[in-house]
């Protein structure tokens, strides 16, 4: 699950690691430098006091030979001359002594304070991760509004030497993602519980194209709800293809629940209503209905699904597609969020996709929750959605 991009994220984490290693280094170096020219600079100065003074000592030595008369006078100001000497000599390697201390100073300094992390920084990291994110079909702007947040919190936060970037990056970047999955929470269990203890049945309509698994989790979500207490009815309201009827026919044998169900191309309002109406005589909990997803010819679909939402009222409208179809998924659900308004999506076949970015941008793009995501082909293989859950499965190993 998630291969690819587990594997992306790891390479990108180990460039950040590579990225600041050398800059680190560089940054020692030029540090280095910088305090042997400070160094160099204070010597120079100290060398410069010393040759003025020494300069207006032989200035004096000249003036004190126009006036002097003997050549004892001239000893004795050679005398004090010589006696001079020693302490300026000292005062020079007193300054020189303490310009080293100055530089272990610095450099302590430098090795123990924090570094800010900047814009530029970011700017080298950044585009590699947006692209890793879109390559694992995170939608646009989804990656636009990841890089948004990372930049917002991590532009002037101080880091502490020896505190690795890659770290920082990818804790904010879990903690950004599991924001945005969490935007829309819901709690499905909680708000079924709610319905039919004030009234029953609850409808529940599935929309989706065709081949994604629809009909399946309609009957992965009908064993969840049966082991949970509740009695079910499934609705056959794709009509369109007679196949479908079949399909969930097999389902509800298996399964040993009541199938409502009309012939080959008729009205899916009409086979929804029988089934609601059945589930009001029997006192029956829930109304699981399929629909019918062609796509070729979109504006009978979206008219026939919205007669369907007109004459049943249903309760929720989920969408059902596959994680492994990417960005095409994140499309298809933002057009019948658009089109019809749906409550929440199921994301199947999430165990066989190596991305996961249709998991992270699905509810973003819709503004509604992933309820529930199907992880392999048994009854009981549909798990509650949870950002947890899906954080953990592409960030460890």
């Amino acid at each position: 699950m998630f291969k690819f991009l587990k594997e992306k994220l790891k390479s990108f984490k180990k460039k950040i690691e590579e990225i600041e290693k050398k800059e680190e280094k560089e940054e020692r170096v030029a540090k280095v430098e910088k305090v042997e020219k400070v160094e160099e600079s204070a010597v120079g100065v100290a060398k410069a006091e010393v040759a003025e003074k020494v300069a207006e000592r032989r200035k004096a030595e000249v003036e004190e030979a126009k006036v002097a008369k003997v050549e004892v006078k001239k000893a004795e100001v050679e005398e004090k001359e010589a006696k001079a000497e020693k302490p300026e000599k000292g005062k020079l390697a007193s300054k020189i002594k303490g310009k080293i201390g100055f530089k272990e100073k610095v450099s302590t300094l430098i090795l123990k304070r924090e570094i800010i992390i900047d814009e530029k920084k970011l700017d080298d990291i950044l585009p590699e991760l947006e692209m890793i994110l879109l390559e694992s079909d995170v939608a646009f702007e989804v990656v636009e509004e990841i890089s948004r947040m990372l930049r917002e919190r991590l532009v002037g936060r101080r880091k502490k030497i020896g505190e690795k970037l890659a770290d920082i990056v990818i804790d904010e970047l879990k903690a950004i993602i599991k924001e945005i999955l969490d935007r829309n929470k819901f709690d499905f269990d909680e708000y079924l519980d709610r319905l039919v203890a004030e009234r029953k049945p609850v409808n529940i309509i599935f929309v989706g194209v065709n081949g994604t698994g629809k009909t399946t989790t309609i009957a992965k979500l009908a064993k969840r709800l049966m082991d949970r207490g509740y009695s079910v009815v499934l609705a056959a309201g794709d009509t369109f293809r007679a196949g479908a009827i079949e399909q969930l026919e097999e389902h509800a044998k298996r399964l040993g629940v009541r199938l409502i169900k009309h012939k080959a191309g008729a009205d899916p309002a009409a086979v929804i209503y029988d089934a609601i109406v059945h589930a009001e005589s029997k006192g029956i909990d829930v109304v699981l209905a399929d629909t019918a997803g062609r796509m070729h010819t979109k504006k009978n679909l979206i008219d026939q699904l919205e007669k369907i939402k007109r004459v049943t009222e249903p309760d929720m409208t989920i969408f059902v597609d596959e994680s492994i179809a990417g960005n095409d998924a994140v499309e298809r659900a933002r057009m019948f969020h658009e089109a019809v308004g749906i409550d929440g999506s199921i994301l199947t076949k999430l165990d066989a996709d190596p991305k996961g970015g249709t998991a992270i941008s699905v509810s973003y793009v819709t503004g509604k929750p992933v309820l529930f995501v199907g992880v392999g082909q048994g009854y009981d293989d549909l798990v509650k959605f949870d950002s947890d859950w899906l954080i953990k499965r592409i960030f460890e190993d």
